[in-house]
């Protein structure tokens, strides 16, 4: 997905260990263009936090009525230094980049695109789709990484049963289930489906971050409440999450986590690099449709321009020093 914000914030993510409480991050509502604009509700990044590992952007959206919203329709728009994983909870979306890849993200499977020097791509809610309904995530690549070729992977997880909840397991391993998909950091992307006052205890690698994002329901993690649509963080040393389903019906949440990155990224718009410089060039590369970024074929549209760079040099902004 584009972050297709007007004026879009230039982040300096600093990578750090965390805190050891839970800490609630409230999202923050952004619209996706246009009169008709599908809001989505956007945790990270944020002033207050950055990165979750290498978990580096987070946009809930849903459900929403297609009718009323006009549903998702973001025209070839270029990412660097990024893979971006699109998770759906209903609807569908139609996929296209500038590796060649037509795919369809559907409910409860993954696409997780590599974008590395550069790609391009549009996504597209289908004619069939009524209620749309999904998270997109963005994982930042490492700086020995961060040029890697373009590469697109699909994966559809098994239903596992835990005590009193399922998971799907998309990216690593949580409850010995494990995903087959390429990463270049260790991390965890899981949705969870908790029965009506289920309680939930989950063994987590001590040397993760968590998230825990809640998209139905409210839930508990570790004794602090947590709403829809806030993401509760975890820091370092956790070796057990406890989750507790606080309705009488079922919630869902999506769980997050990863090793720390240990490295500073300047995101702006659709690009994460290391320094200024790097993003002014790479959005003077989309306006010139270099090369770099390739093109989009079969979307019926043009592409989306850049917006201009704020005044000044992007600054500094990132997580809080670990307590």
């Amino acid at each position: 997905m584009s972050n297709v914000e007007t004026h879009p914030s230039e982040l300096i993510c600093e990578s750090t260990s965390g805190v050891a409480a839970v800490e609630v991050l409230e999202p923050r509502d952004v619209p996706l263009g246009g009169p008709r604009a599908m809001t989505v509700r956007r945790t990270l990044p944020q002033r207050s936090r950055s990165l979750i590992g290498a978990w580096c952007f987070a946009d809930h959206y849903g459900p929403d009525d297609v009718s009323v919203s006009g549903g998702m329709d973001v025209a070839p728009h270029p990412h660097t230094g990024l893979q971006t994983a699109s998770w759906l909870f209903s609807g569908e979306i139609e996929h296209r980049d500038s590796l060649g890849v037509h795919a369809m993200v559907r409910p409860g499977e993954l696409n997780l695109m590599t974008a590395g020097h550069g790609i391009c791509h549009s996504e597209v809610s289908t004619p069939d789709t009524t209620v749309l309904h999904g998270v997109q995530l963005w994982i930042a690549l490492p700086d020995a990484h961060r040029d890697a070729p373009r590469d697109f992977q699909h994966h559809v997880p098994e239903v596992a049963a835990l005590d009193g909840a399922t998971a799907r397991v998309f990216l690593g391993t949580v409850a010995g289930h494990t995903s087959p998909v390429r990463t270049f950091t260790p991390l965890l992307g899981a949705e969870l489906v908790l029965e009506p006052g289920a309680r939930l205890a989950l063994d987590v690698d001590p040397a993760f971050e968590h998230g825990v994002l809640v998209d139905i329901g409210a839930v508990d993690l570790d004794g602090t409440a947590l709403a829809h649509g806030t993401l509760g963080y975890v820091g370092l040393g956790a070796t057990t999450l406890h989750l507790t389903n606080t309705t009488d019906s079922p919630a869902r949440v999506v769980l997050l986590g990863g090793e720390p990155l240990g490295e500073d990224l300047v995101m702006w718009w659709n690009f994460v690099g290391r320094t200024h410089d790097e993003i002014a060039a790479y959005r003077d590369q989309w306006q010139q449709q270099s090369d770099r970024f390739g093109q989009v074929t079969g979307y019926p549209g043009h592409h989306l321009p850049a917006p201009p760079l704020p005044m000044g040099r992007l600054r500094p902004r990132g997580n809080p020093p670990p307590a």
